[in-house]
């Protein structure tokens, strides 16, 4: 039986993230945004109290893309998302499994959120965040790490939110898991990142070694062309077999102009390179037109949803629409993660392969990147796009000796090569070893005293920057 637990309090902070160059994806380029941190509080029936932490930035323009909203507003939806969510949470006041917990409020979430204009992948991510912290706090309480408390079902997933598997299904996938000891990065190559010469995508000071590469598409076929002609040039200078994946963050339009940038990459002999390398392609259209849009033949070429992945039966419709794939990220909700990857194991016994993908929206060092890096270990992502490294400067404007206290913690996850303490990659990959400390996948909680509390959002009618 999983043990329950019992909510005493959640608490929201934030801290400036300021980048260390553009990133610029989909209709959006962000220098700087806050990175939210939660904090929680449970009492474990017959363990007594564990707080619990989790944290993640709160990304303008991505979980909702409306063009009538600024960035500001979207991030404010954010902020509202995480208000209703925790609201929600303290009203269940008994004991109860952590999954219970998340499977109680969030269809509460959705609805609550849909009537303040919050779109269904913004609603999400406040329960995405709090599950995260309480998860940390039970593996605490009861003194085990993430790999063997999920193994077990400490958080005691069921079926009840995904009525196309069994619980025998999930129970299996959990129990048969093999942490993987290394993952390795995929470099994102932003749409106003470098491409030649120094800096450029072959330049090992900004790739850090990658054999892996996830780059980004404006939704324009012709000139997605041209620049994946240029890229694959300057990779095939590395010497090694890369692979590559594409996104599209919904840029693309409709299933025409898809099929002339697959058309381009089928023909034309300087995108060979690139297109013989892909793995898959990523969110090629907006969510709502992605559910109306059978891929077709162009299903042979392997798609995934990310932003379309707004709920727990996404994942099968994109599969009736020939989609094979589909992103894990923890900001959409680690639960949710692990049923999409018991449905794509379980799928592919059938002799089609389905699977998830490892996809970061700028995970930051610290908490973010440590707890999204062991969800996918567990589910067995072996390669994962990674940028916080690239977009931000370390730890950024981490206190010091918070820095210092995750590097010692975590030394096969950090170093200090004389530019301050950072993200440490071995020959293109990350190491999982020091992730098995008890709690969710970190020994250090955040520096609280050094965090604000997270600013009251605006309201939609309100101006916002």
């Amino acid at each position: 039986m999983a043990p329950r637990l019992k909510l005493r309090d959640i608490a929201f902070f934030e801290r400036p993230v300021h980048f260390a160059r553009p990133f610029r994806f989909g209709a959006v380029t962000i220098n700087a945004t806050p990175q939210l941190f939660v904090r929680v509080e449970i009492v474990v029936e017959g363990k007594g109290t564990a707080v619990g932490a989790s944290a993640e930035l709160l990304v303008p323009k991505w979980f909702d893309k409306r063009p009538e909203l600024s960035p500001g507003q979207t991030v404010d939806g954010l902020r509202r998302s995480l208000a209703i969510a925790r609201g929600l949470y303290l009203a269940r006041t008994g004991f109860q499994t952590a999954f219970d917990l998340h499977a109680s409020c969030i269809g509460a979430q959705v609805a609550t959120c849909a009537k303040q204009n919050i779109p269904a992948l913004a609603a999400a991510y406040g329960p995405a965040e709090i599950d995260k912290a309480i998860l940390d706090a039970l593996l605490r309480g009861v003194e085990t790490n993430f790999f063997d408390g999920m193994a077990g079902n400490i958080a005691g997933i069921d079926a009840r939110l995904s009525p196309d598997l069994k619980e025998a299904d999930l129970t299996t996938f959990l129990s048969s898991r093999k942490p993987l000891p290394r993952v390795a990065i995929r470099h994102t190559v932003g749409l106003d990142d470098t491409v030649e010469g120094e800096g450029g995508v072959a330049d090992v000071r900004e790739n850090a070694g990658a054999n892996y590469f996830k780059l980004k598409l404006s939704g324009d076929p012709t000139a997605d062309a041209a620049r994946l002609a240029r890229i694959g040039k300057e990779l095939d200078t590395l010497g090694r077999d890369y692979k590559v994946t594409l996104d599209a963050n919904e840029q693309y339009a409709d299933l025409a102009a898809l099929q002339a940038l697959i058309d381009r990459l089928d023909r034309e002999p300087a995108l060979r390179s690139i297109a013989s390398r892909l793995l898959y392609i990523e969110q090629p259209m907006p969510r709502d037109i992605t559910r109306q849009s059978p891929l077709g033949s162009l299903a042979a070429r392997g798609f995934i949803i990310d932003e379309a992945d707004d709920s727990y039966d996404a994942f099968p419709a994109a599969r009736a629409l020939g989609y094979h794939g589909i992103s894990s990220k923890s900001c959409k909700g680690l639960y949710k993660s692990i049923v999409n990857a018991t449905r794509a194991a379980k799928w592919s016994a059938g002799g089609e392969k389905f699977f998830v993908t490892g996809e970061d929206l700028t995970c930051q060092a610290g908490l973010a990147v440590q707890q999204d890096l062991a969800l996918g270990a567990f589910i067995g992502v072996t390669h994962a796009e990674r940028n916080g490294h690239h977009y931000v400067d370390g730890f950024g404007e981490t206190p010091a000796a918070e820095a210092q206290a995750f590097a010692a913690a975590h030394p096969d996850l950090y170093a200090d090569a004389g530019q301050g303490i950072r993200l440490k990659i071995h020959n293109g990959d990350l190491l999982t070893g020091s992730l098995h400390a008890a709690g969710f996948a970190t020994s250090v909680h955040p520096d609280w005293s050094a965090l604000r509390p997270l600013e009251q959002p605006k309201s939609l009618l309100e101006k916002s920057a």
